[in-house]
């Protein structure tokens, strides 16, 4: 088994593949809320407070499915622990896994390996940004002239930053950039302290402090990470590009409010937008985004933002679409010995056929049947081949070829008998993880059972196995009942059946 068949085939894929699924549906309801919201708000600060709590709603709603969808989690069925492998995880409680045919939903656990591939290449990608924005501190940099800094400081005051800032000139940036959190850094480009009036520099340069008095260069660091982590949805990045605008129109407002002349600082704006056509974009810059909007908005504020909504509505209708159909795929019928009859009386009988192969599938071999021999029992066509296929199946097994009797298969049915007679709590026997042992590995040669507990434990129950092949020799295993219900659960941390306070 190669490794990626391995991931796939764990709980944990499968748990991911319905978190990846289901977060479509949350985040295009996250977004719908936001756009609902973004129409009635102006205020640029409050409009960046919403699109970051759209943002942390939806890792928190991504955390949160996460969490009941593993396995172990409220809600889901108990997976049996190590170290015992071998056999499936069970399903779900009360019904067995439909095995014979091909189910949509059979592919979420696929979506894993992608995800995972797909959060390292866009945080390699960040990473990548960050240390090429690290360089810039020191290729192609001088310091700014002295009656410079001493403005900077200047506003620096004015603007209320009270971290040391420096301003270096680059020839490598075509727009101002801010470097750092800690020890902050303005670079613009040679050229634009000398070649802009004093008055509109003075205007970029406020701009660059009200990004460092926001801490926005943190903040952008950690939006990344949250883009790389959901970058498979279009609604993230729709909230991503609302964060970056009303970033840029908070510290806009914080000139703007500094100077109070807005006309001169959109005049700023329209050359650095020529400075930059004639050099490319930089590499990384805190004063991004779409110049030529921000210079609208400041010179006619009273103008809605009305365009900027029709991608969003178009993206969010494609997501609920796509969530409700993978949703769909979930609760379809799962009529797997007819869906290649067209005729509705030959698909109710070809249904009643199944279920004698199916339970013996997913029930009766469900813990001893290797993967291989399921993987050929599925593709089986007919029900003589069935037939033929469990005979040989029961044979290979029986350790007195020749005799009428299998031995083998007569213990089988009576540990699953003896499972459902005596380890039921809410679902059959064989399905509880006492019942998994026993119908796996036979009677313990000692048991130590406490099924009223001590004054600081659980209820629990103890097996030893003085040899189990492939195991090894006084294999002991403990069962806790944490909640009173008879329901004992595997465990392998002696402490679970601690009280605990």
């Amino acid at each position: 088994m190669t490794p990626l068949l391995g991931l796939v085939r764990t709980p944990l894929a499968k748990a991911i593949g319905w978190t990846l699924v289901h977060s479509l549906w949350e985040g295009a309801l996250v977004a719908a809320v936001l756009v609902t919201l973004l129409c009635v708000v102006r205020s640029s600060n409050l409009r960046y407070v919403l699109a970051c709590a759209a943002m942390l709603a939806l890792l928190a709603g991504f955390a949160f499915t996460a969490w009941q969808m593993f396995p172990g989690s409220p809600g889901t069925e108990p997976v049996f622990n190590q170290p015992f492998r071998g056999a499936p995880a069970i399903e779900g409680q009360g019904s067995s896994r439909e095995s014979g045919s091909f189910h949509p939903r059979d592919l979420l656990p696929w979506l894993t390996p992608f995800w995972i591939a797909g959060v390292a290449l866009f945080q390699v990608r960040s990473l990548t940004g960050w240390i090429a924005a690290q360089r810039l501190r020191g290729r192609g940099v001088c310091a700014a002239p002295d009656p410079w800094n001493q403005r900077l400081a200047h506003l620096r005051e004015r603007m209320r930053v009270h971290r040391p800032v420096a301003l270096l000139e680059t020839a490598f940036a075509g727009v101002p950039v801010v470097i750092g959190h800690a020890r902050p850094l303005i670079l613009v480009p040679i050229g634009m302290l000398a070649g802009m009036p004093a008055a509109q520099v003075e205007a970029i340069l406020m701009h660059e402090l009200a990004h460092i008095r926001r801490r926005d260069y943190l903040a952008n660091l950690l939006q990344n990470a949250a883009e790389g982590f959901l970058f498979y949805h279009p609604a993230v990045w729709w909230i991503s590009g609302v964060i970056r605008a009303e970033r840029e129109n908070c510290c806009d407002d914080l000139v703007v409010a500094g100077t109070g002349n807005a006309h001169e600082y959109a005049a700023a704006l329209t050359s650095l937008e020529r400075n930059r056509a004639r050099h490319g974009e930089a590499l990384l810059a805190a004063s991004g985004g779409n110049l030529v909007k921000r210079v609208h908005r400041l010179l006619y504020p009273r103008e809605s933002s009305r365009g900027t909504l029709m991608p969003l509505l178009s993206a969010a209708i494609l997501t609920v679409t796509a969530a409700l159909t993978l949703t769909a795929w979930q609760s379809k019928p799962e009529d797997s010995g007819a869906r290649q009859d067209s005729h509705g009386a030959a698909r109710l009988e070809n249904d009643a056929a199944a279920l004698w192969w199916q339970k013996w599938l997913n029930e009766d071999a469900f813990y001893i049947i290797r993967d291989e021999e399921r993987i050929a029992f599925i593709s089986l066509r007919t029900d003589e081949e069935r037939k033929r296929f469990i005979e040989q199946f029961w044979l290979r097994r029986d350790p007195t070829p020749g005799t009428p009797e299998n031995e083998y298969k007569d213990e089988h049915y009576r540990r699953i008998a003896f499972a459902n007679a005596h380890f039921r709590s809410g679902i059959p026997g064989w399905k509880t993880d006492r019942g998994r042992v026993y119908i796996e590995f036979g009677p313990p040669d000692e048991i130590e059972s406490h099924p009223s507990g001590e004054k600081e434990t659980h209820p629990f129950e103890q097996w030893l196995f003085y040899h189990v092949e492939g195991l090894g020799d006084h294999i002991l295993v403990e069962f806790v009942d944490t909640k009173g219900t008879g329901d004992y659960r595997l465990t392998e941390d002696p402490r679970a059946k601690d009280k605990r306070p």
